[in-house]
């Protein structure tokens, strides 16, 4: 499932296609994908103004003139692909309708912004934009990683006293939002810290230290387009890579890289989910 660098830089695509511009025509080709989509969803969105794109942990918002968000979640194999802008930075015409283009919008710059999800995975809501954060689908979520309320005292606060490993918490939309199994492992291989240990074992400055290593790596993870394991496209169809830089996730048996390190990665599951980490110089 993608996680927050892939979903943001889903956003980051869609924005000069979308940002500003009116949806001239919005097709809702199904009723339903994990759920069904909110009542006269495309009358709701055509002819209106795309005020500003946000990003709420893995969910894209796009905010409209009428007052209303539509909430967006890629699910397992959701992707956005955009066509025919003509400001040059989308390169292809508009393609061929394909079978699971289950949600298209055509934009005034004559921009196409296509929902494809062959498994259906995905989902789509429209809420007010001024209750937006009591929508049940975002009230729960903790603070942004790479926002200012996400910080050393904080982290270190919310993983006091808890007995669950560490990688659990983590994973734990309510502590902090938009971090999946991918991003862990990796944050908790730089950071030298077993994935089995306690999260209420950690010292407060330990806790701490983890915060510049998350953003650091989502960063570096943004930068690289998102990771693009199976179905993860970025909007002008091309892929991510930031999997070529991994140095746990998915490195069963392979060497260690961290510097002045002899072990390797080892795999084991936790909460149904593959761990990836070094059994030798994560403690």
């Amino acid at each position: 499932m993608p996680e927050l660098p892939e979903v943001e830089t889903v956003r980051r695509g869609l924005t000069p296609a979308m940002e500003g511009q009116i949806i001239t025509k919005a097709a809702v080709n199904r009723p339903d994908l994990r759920w069904p989509f909110p009542e006269r969803m495309a009358e709701r969105l055509t002819g209106k103004r795309v005020e500003r794109l946000r990003r709420r942990s893995k969910y894209i918002l796009v905010d409209l003139d009428s007052g209303e968000t539509l909430i967006i979640h890629l699910g397992m194999s959701g992707r956005m692909q955009v066509s025919g802008d003509p400001l040059g930075q989308f390169h292809h015409e508009h393609p061929a309708p394909e079978k699971h283009d289950h949600v298209v919008f055509d934009m005034e710059n004559g921009a196409r912004v296509t929902f494809n999800d062959a498994r259906r995975f995905g989902a789509m809501d429209m809420a007010a934009t001024d209750t937006l954060d009591e929508h049940w689908l975002l009230k729960d979520i903790g603070p942004e990683p790479l926002g200012n309320t996400f910080n050393g005292d904080y982290l270190a606060e919310r993983l006091k006293g808890r007995m669950s490993p560490i990688k659990t918490a983590l994973l734990d939309q309510r502590i902090v939002a938009g971090l999946g199994n991918i991003y862990v492992c990796e944050v908790l291989n730089r950071a030298g810290i077993s994935p089995k240990r306690k999260a209420g074992q950690l010292s407060s400055a330990r806790a701490a230290s983890l915060v510049p290593v998350i953003r650091n790596v989502l960063e570096d993870a943004i930068s690289a387009g998102g990771s693009s394991l199976k179905d993860h496209r970025q909007t002008d169809g091309e892929l991510g890579y930031f999997q070529h830089n991994f140095k746990a996730y998915g490195r069963e048996g392979e060497p260690c890289l961290t510097p002045g390190c002899t072990g390797e990665i080892g795999r084991i599951v936790q909460s149904g989910r593959s761990t990836f980490y070094c059994t030798q110089c994560q403690r």
